[in-house]
């Protein structure tokens, strides 16, 4: 069975399509999707703080088009995308929680909650009381989930992923990787993704 691992952050609109698009990919193929919370803060200030600058003085000419560009792939994944009030989020603790669900088999589920929550209904998951809600949502124990985010086990693990997508030459959210070393950064490069995963191989090719 093939490997493709996902490192991500729910606070990037582009992982959000990835993520949603990504089981399709992993249906055809037949691959084994390993998750891999990070988080995209802590990437981009050890290997790309130049977004840092882009989004303080961006060229409106790309902001444009780059709007239209995400609202065109939204529509194609099916998916709702806004402009959340808080941009960047503080999605820390989110990513923790993630973490912890993990540990139940629930990971999926409260990513896609995240994205939902942050996203489709424009909420500030950096809030406790937010988080509280949307755990409780997937039918996790929201203490139990927050309780166990503020570990030092969760805590090491978020930070240990995050260098880890960095040390593989990863500077960004989704980053992908096919079987070990074969990287692919970006919602977009799905295809490839699937092509690699396809020429190892593996899949059908069934839609």
């Amino acid at each position: 069975m093939a490997r493709l691992e996902f490192f991500f952050d729910v606070s990037s609109p582009w992982t959000y399509l990835a993520f949603t698009r990504i089981h399709d990919v992993a249906r055809r193929t037949g691959a084994q999707i390993v998750w891999k919370p990070i988080l995209v803060g802590g990437v981009f200030n050890a290997v790309n703080r130049e977004v840092y600058e882009r989004r303080a003085h961006p060229d409106p000419r790309k902001a444009s088009y780059s709007g239209k560009d995400l609202q065109d792939w939204a529509r194609l994944a099916g998916i709702v995308i806004g402009k959340p009030a808080v941009f960047p989020v503080r999605a820390v603790t989110a990513m923790r929680c993630v973490l912890a669900a993990q540990e139940q088999g629930a990971l999926v589920e409260l990513s896609r909650a995240m994205f939902e929550a942050y996203w489709r209904d424009l909420k500030d998951i950096g809030q406790t009381e937010v988080l509280e809600e949307t755990i409780a949502a997937t039918g996790l124990d929201p203490e139990d989930i927050l309780s166990r985010a503020g570990s030092a086990e969760i805590k090491e693990r978020l930070k240990a992923n995050t260098e880890e997508v960095i040390a593989r030459g990863g500077f960004g959210s989704p980053t992908m990787f096919v079987d070990g070393d074969d990287m692919y950064f970006g919602n977009d490069r799905l295809p490839l993704v699937e092509a690699a995963l396809m020429r190892d191989g593996f899949g059908t090719g069934a839609p």
